[in-house]
């Protein structure tokens, strides 16, 4: 994984960064396909037909390539993907890479871009991925009581995580205070209720050889574009259904999960995602964060590597950085404070407006 944050790189060079890595570390150099993710690098930077040119740069003609994407949970999706081709005995071992370019646009523009994967028609009244969070948000106030201060708690606990991961876009720790005096977004969302907007890439190696992390078990759900044809703003269908599959897979339940890489790209969405995922039930993420249970060295962390709120959200890339956290935290390996001996992570990653979502399980074998 490259660092997240403002990158002066161009797209490639950052995808070439991380998969050099990731082909260090495996120690394979060659491979039967490549997958790439990028969510539109077509509208941030004008430029297509990525996973032939990274093939080419790669130096891995011809090995067959090709680009996936779901929208936010691309990184996810591309990993999902890459799962089925070894595992179906097409293909020994694959090459994933995700990776997105955010910043070289207005912010406005990255809004607009972002905005391309909801309902046309709730857009054409002005919805945008912030104000749909936001009615998610303060419906989940409503039910649970929860407020904005406690709200707060997920931002200051995720940029402490980050300050201690040398990946993060953000390395500074705020206070419940910065949270409430920053810009309002969209009520009851602020400036540090929202991800950033970030430039990054990840890779991964999936191989049929046994490794010290297996992929035990994973879901995939969709649920309806249209944010006013759903029966609740709660939860997430998708995720939930995702989750269930992906237990299912696993042979595990949630009380399994030692640690969660959560999709955070709002702060409420963190504490929705660990109850759709059955980390807690309906109403108990708010309890779990107030408690300190999903702290670094709580008894469940969530997010130690700071979330994509810290660590950042290339949205291409964020779904296999999730992954990536989670075997670095699994192996011992992660430069921050993680929870020691787990034997299953967690990732949930949210793809639109939870149009697209996918959880993963990956195991340590001791």
């Amino acid at each position: 994984m490259t660092k997240f944050g403002r990158r002066k790189d161009s797209l490639e060079d950052m995808i070439l960064e991380a998969a050099r890595i990731a082909l260090v570390d495996s120690g394979y150099d060659d491979f039967d396909a490549v997958y790439v993710g990028a969510m539109h690098p077509e509208g941030f930077l004008g430029t297509s037909n990525l996973a032939s040119v990274i093939t080419d740069y790669l130096g891995l003609v011809p090995a067959p390539a090709m680009r996936v994407e779901s929208a936010s949970s691309t990184g996810a999706a591309l990993f999902t993907a890459g799962f089925h081709a070894v595992a179906s005995g097409d293909c020994r071992r694959v090459l994933i890479i995700a990776g997105e370019v955010m910043t070289r646009v207005p912010t406005s523009k990255a809004t607009h871009i972002l905005s391309q994967v909801i309902d046309g028609d709730e857009r054409r009244h002005g919805a945008t991925m912030p104000a749909l969070a936001a009615l998610s948000t303060r419906r989940y106030m409503v039910e649970y009581g929860l407020t904005s201060r406690e709200l707060a708690l997920v931002a200051v606990k995720n940029h402490a995580n980050g300050a201690r991961n040398p990946y993060a876009h953000f390395q500074k720790e705020i206070t419940i205070e910065d949270v409430m005096s920053s810009k309002l977004i969209c009520d009851p969302l602020r400036l540090y209720d929202c991800s950033p907007i970030s430039d990054g890439a990840a890779a991964v190696v999936l191989t049929d050889t046994p490794s010290a992390i297996r992929v035990a078990g994973f879901g995939q759900a969709t649920d309806l574009i249209s944010v006013q044809m759903r029966s609740d703003l709660t939860h997430f269908t998708s995720t939930r259904i995702a989750a269930e599959r992906a237990f299912k897979m696993a042979g595990i339940s949630p009380a399994d999960i030692g640690t969660a890489e959560i999709h955070d790209a709002f702060t409420s969405f963190e504490i929705i995602g660990s109850e759709d995922v059955g980390l807690f039930p309906p109403g108990g993420g708010r309890r779990a964060l107030i408690d300190g249970i999903t702290q670094h060295d709580g008894r469940l962390p969530i997010n130690a590597s700071g979330g994509l709120k810290a660590r950042g959200h290339p949205v291409g890339t964020s779904g296999l950085a999730q992954v990536v956290e989670i075997v670095l935290q699994l192996t011992g390996k992660a430069q921050y404070p993680h929870p020691q001996g787990v034997r299953y992570g967690l990732t949930q990653s949210v793809g639109g407006l939870a149009t697209n979502n996918l959880v993963t399980i990956m195991e340590a074998i001791r």
